[in-house]
């Protein structure tokens, strides 16, 4: 299956630790690994999705019909006794008023404290539906007191480290500071790891400059967004987040219900279709689908259709020039990116390469969504995999160079032999005259292949 999924079109897979055990992540994660070494040139990067402080329905002995305008006892999974609603953490219990909304499984059940009782929440079912173990629980616009990183993603962080996972998601992200204590404890743990804030609480939102401040990439999570936020605030917010994302330089991810109807029908709504479209238009970097290739029946198809709506949209897309004044004090290699992007386009060059050591530089190239294919080359393994997230970026590897001349020999080289450049076609180059060294890109170079 995760073969005929790359085949399709998929450059990256998502590990989701709030389901699932360690074996069948591991497994997964093997099998995504040895499909990279047999194609001997794809990189799949490989994305460990914390669970993060999630409120949701403990252990149920079997399902739970809820009936509307009936009423319903929840209370915190620790001191919920038969016919109660256990919710985990029990927190919960800590933190109802009456008044309060609890939404159950993305919102399609709704219920609304009435009163406290010895504990517990007695509660008027708005909406009703049938309820499980472990579906989401979602308390809007109510704060809870638990940590961003709880002991189940420590012990989960772990393992995906140990794994060599690419990326980790830190799930309800509500500040900068979450996303520094995540990266102290990959950087401690010595993994290269980069760390993707995943965009779904209206604190989020209100702390979005400093979150992407701190972050290596963003994902617009819609679902939990949309149920903490409503579903009308969730287009803008989507536009702004993408938007900002590619103003400080990092990738983008827009994700839930792309294809929701394809996790049983084989064909999509054209509402969905033109939701793909749209966020590629508004400059997403990635698009991602989650219960469509997890639990679908159509999963290879959701992600081909995915690919072809992509590339249908894509040519459409504007360069977004940027040159940045003197006053917005650029970075030496976001002001080379621009000129290398604006050189590339004024030339019709056939592509742009990108020799980098961290990626970043790929990164600062693709932001400005040129018209050119660009080619994200290193020697670091690390490297490739996290380009794999960018847009239009193909990662490719090349032997560590010795100074710059080789530098510029061996790209030219990996690119023809890619197939992407063919011999006599006019590329443009930007670099670092002091190679292997992060961040001393400053020299844009027009060759011929």
């Amino acid at each position: 299956m995760i073969e005929a999924l790359v085949e399709a079109g998929a450059n990256a897979f998502r590990l989701n630790f709030s389901h699932g055990t360690h074996e069948d992540h591991a497994e997964r994660a093997g099998v995504v690994r040895d499909l990279e070494k047999q194609s001997g040139w794809r990189t799949l990067a490989l994305i460990a999705d914390l669970q993060g402080p999630k409120l949701r329905i403990a252990h149920l002995p079997e399902p739970l019909t809820l009936v509307r305008d009936t009423e319903v006892l929840v209370a915190g999974a620790d001191g919920a006794r038969d016919g109660v609603i256990p919710i985990a953490p029990s927190v919960i219990a800590d933190v109802l008023k009456p008044g309060h909304d609890i939404l159950i499984d993305d919102g399609h059940i709704r219920l609304r404290v009435e009163a406290l009782e010895r504990g517990q929440a007695r509660c008027a079912v708005l909406v009703g539906g049938t309820i499980t173990s472990n579906k989401g629980v979602n308390l809007p616009g109510v704060p809870l007191p638990i940590p961003s990183i709880t002991r189940k993603d420590v012990a989960d962080l772990e393992f995906a480290l140990d794994l060599g996972v690419d990326w980790i998601a830190l799930s309800f992200v509500r500040s900068g500071a979450d996303v520094r204590d995540l990266r102290r404890l990959v950087e401690e743990a010595g993994s290269s790891a980069h760390v993707i804030a995943k965009v779904e609480k209206a604190e989020a939102v209100d702390n979005l400059e400093e979150i992407l401040a701190e972050a290596d990439a963003v994902m617009v999570a819609r679902g939990d967004l949309g149920v903490e936020m409503g579903p009308a605030a969730v287009p803008l917010i989507q536009k702004r987040i993408i938007v900002r994302s590619l103003d400080f330089g990092l990738p983008v991810i827009t994700a839930t219900q792309m294809l929701e109807s394809m996790i049983s029908s084989p064909e999509p709504t054209r509402a969905e279709a033109s939701d793909i479209a749209n966020a590629i238009l508004d400059g997403t970097s990635a698009i991602m689908l989650s219960g469509e290739t997890a639990v679908g029946a159509y999963p290879v198809e959701a992600v081909s259709l995915m690919d072809n709506i992509a590339r249908a949209v894509e040519p459409s897309l504007g360069y977004r020039h940027q040159m940045p004044e003197a006053s917005d004090e650029p970075t030496i290699g976001r002001s080379m990116s621009n000129a290398a992007c604006d050189l590339a386009e004024a030339l019709g060059a056939r592509a742009i390469l990108v020799p980098t050591f961290t990626g970043r530089t790929a990164s600062a190239v693709a932001r400005l969504r040129p018209h050119r294919p660009i080619i994200g080359m290193t020697h670091q393994e690390e490297s490739l995999r996290h380009m794999a997230l960018e847009w239009g970026v193909t990662p490719i590897r090349i032997a560590e160079a010795n100074d710059v001349e080789d530098l510029w020999q061996s790209s030219v080289e990996a690119a023809r032999t890619s197939g992407l450049v063919d011999a006599g076609d006019r590329v443009v180059i930007t670099a670092g005259t002091a190679v292997n060294i992060p961040g001393s890109t400053n020299v844009i170079k027009v060759d011929i292949a």
